[in-house]
């Protein structure tokens, strides 16, 4: 039984490698499979059994990704040149490239969650590459951390408030996508006013503006590229560049899909409630959806109930069409 297992999982190991190959024509003839099964005893394979083969193309290579020689964030210069700069982004670049389940799923996602993230990011004078923070933070989904942050954007609660979502036991803004946008638009607009750098704002998303002012103070250096830091913030800028160079390019790191491979958003409207919510069951039937639709839509609902003393408004998504 072991030895099965064992040829099962070179079987897949050998398939999903074949994601990764730069050249799609060396990912034809790689693997041929006896037609007979293998029939597995208690003591072993039995006699009569044919075994599985594999043969593997001699052609087929595990590809190294290729550093662009030139590389920018948010229109700032990456001295790719230095080498200790671009051992950083290689490593990033390989992880990403041959994590290929994980980095197929940031593509999926993005052709779904993209479209609302960038103009919120444009109206707010947020560079567009800023949309690769939130792939790297979160993966595009409402995660939520050891520490408690939450949402796409992984804020804090502390943090969230202080940016004007609220967040209590009924409604948490931090899932809401686009009221959390808007909130990182206002966190990084204030970075960079303090740091003069998008660069240094996004590495300060990670690790905050205090933290990061103290540690330009403490090595005398004003840019990011030339800062001693945790193994976490010094890998966080170059996993952006890689994310974004992977999106950007992905065929040229070997990801080849179609169109209806990928994601997109449900059709929905939204209606305005400004009043209490007792059951949200019973909401959702009325309006023609199930608990379940209404949840998947508005995960900042976070109870089977919707107080709303103050008379807040509320835009709550209505699916209309599968």
């Amino acid at each position: 039984m072991i030895r099965l297992i064992s040829k099962i999982l070179l079987v897949i190991f050998m398939v999903g490698s074949l994601i990764s190959c730069e050249n799609k024509g060396q990912q034809a003839k790689v693997i041929e499979v006896s037609n007979q099964l293998i029939k597995a005893k208690e003591s072993g394979f039995s006699k009569g059994a044919e075994k599985k083969t594999i043969t593997i193309n001699k052609d087929y290579q595990l590809v190294a990704p290729k550093v662009s020689k030139v590389l920018t964030f948010c229109g700032e210069a990456v001295p790719v040149d230095q080498p200790f700069i671009y051992e950083k982004i290689d490593r990033e670049l390989l992880v990403n490239m041959y994590w290929q389940s994980q980095t197929f799923l940031f593509i999926k996602r993005a052709n779904k969650w993209f479209p609302i993230i960038e103009p919120i990011l444009k109206k707010n004078n947020i560079p567009d590459d800023f949309k690769y923070l939130a792939v790297i933070e979160s993966g595009l989904m409402n995660v939520v951390s050891p520490s408690g942050a939450k949402g796409f954007w992984q804020f804090m609660p502390k943090t969230a408030k202080g940016y004007g979502l609220e967040v209590n036991g009924f409604v948490d803004e931090r899932y809401q996508l686009e009221m959390a946008t808007e909130a990182a638009c206002n966190y990084l607009n204030t970075a960079y006013k303090k740091f003069n750098s998008w660069t240094l704002a996004a590495a300060s998303y990670n690790m905050g503006k205090a933290g990061l002012e103290r540690r330009l103070k403490e090595q005398d250096v004003d840019s990011y590229y030339d800062l001693l830091l945790n193994l976490e913030t010094g890998r966080y800028v170059y996993r952006i560049l890689a994310v974004k160079e992977i999106l950007s390019n992905p065929n040229k790191f070997g990801f080849y899909y179609d169109s209806e491979d990928l994601y997109t958003s449900p059709i929905y409207k939204n209606i305005t409630v400004d009043s209490s919510i007792t059951d949200l069951v019973n909401f959702a039937k009325s309006q023609g959806v199930t608990y379940k639709e209404l949840k998947m839509l508005n995960p900042w609902l976070r109870d089977k109930t919707l107080p709303n003393d103050v008379n807040k408004s509320y835009q709550i998504k209505i699916l209309t069409s599968n």
